[in-house]
């Protein structure tokens, strides 16, 4: 269900011999963008072997240890990094090097609750965990500024893009020069939601909620009361509608879901760990 003109473009590779995901794009831009795999960490069970939260059932000192790992493989320390306090909702938080640190060893102090990190400060690493929903990097290079958006079923209808390029206006970007780079979420062969979440999907994109929605149901979408959402396209068209052209969104085709994966799939495994979408800003000229 993606547009036919959607970019496909990310790739697996190695940072500090950490398995991560990249977005080519950023290669030549003074941003760097990665998203984890569940594999390279020291975690056990169900959470092996990367899970990066505390909130999962997960031991702290291997969360800690995973998260170091992360931090190394960004070149960068665990103590730049920001972690967000994650609720499912729309609410942007922008963030500086006073906020450095807050939420890396431990839960508590994570900034929030927030489901957008934003900057415009080179040496702020930004933190989003997800196992299914979608991490969205978003990075304006004229502005060098920076966003990193977890996005679920609540925090699409709620258009929490939105709320993350409102927030990245706020410090002098321009959503038309926005390069937006998706990150691997459920795909909609997996993706089973019912009435609730169908209205709320329709409610929020209007007639183009028939492109993301199909029935999973015999006789028609009349008869359904299951259905099957692109998360990823809705958060493609999120994007769209406030004002990022779609030749600047770069989707990775590798979803979550049966496994074990690739990712961490929330549907699939629970409990299970949460990998995550890393990002920072470095100096002009850095690269």
């Amino acid at each position: 269900m993606t547009p036919a003109n959607a970019t496909m473009d990310a790739g697996l590779g190695q940072r500090a011999g950490l398995p991560v995901l990249a977005w080519p794009v950023f290669e030549p831009l003074p941003a760097d963008a990665v998203v984890t795999t569940r594999r390279g960490g020291v975690s056990a069970g169900r959470y092996a072997t990367l899970n990066l939260s505390f909130s999962v059932g997960d031991e702290a000192a291997n969360v800690r240890e995973n998260r170091g790992r992360v931090a190394a493989a960004l070149g960068t320390g665990l103590a730049t990094f920001v972690f967000a306090r994650q609720v499912h909702g729309s609410h942007a938080q922008v963030v500086s090097a006073a906020d450095r640190g807050r939420g890396t060893l431990a839960a508590g102090d994570a900034v929030g609750p927030a489901d957008a990190l934003v900057t415009g400060e080179p040496g702020v690493a930004l933190a989003i965990l997800v196992a299914d929903c979608v991490p969205i990097v978003l990075y304006d290079p004229a502005a060098h500024v920076l966003a990193c958006v977890h996005a679920g079923w609540r925090g699409t209808v709620a258009h929490v893009t939105k709320a993350a390029l409102a927030a990245m206006g706020s410090l002098g970007s321009d959503p038309r020069r926005v390069i937006a780079g998706i990150g691997p979420a459920i795909g909609p062969a997996c993706y089973q939601v019912g009435d609730e979440v169908a209205r709320a999907v329709r409610d929020a994109f209007g007639q183009r909620a028939q492109e993301l929605l199909r029935p999973d149901a015999p006789g028609g979408p009349t008869s359904a009361s299951r259905w099957r959402l692109d998360l990823p396209a809705a958060n493609r068209h999120a994007l769209n509608a406030a004002g990022v052209p779609d030749s600047q969104i770069y989707v990775a085709a590798t979803p979550t879901g049966p496994g074990p994966g690739l990712f961490f799939s929330h549907r699939a495994e629970r409990p299970c760990g949460r990998f995550a979408l890393v990002a920072r800003l470095e100096s002009r000229g850095q690269r």
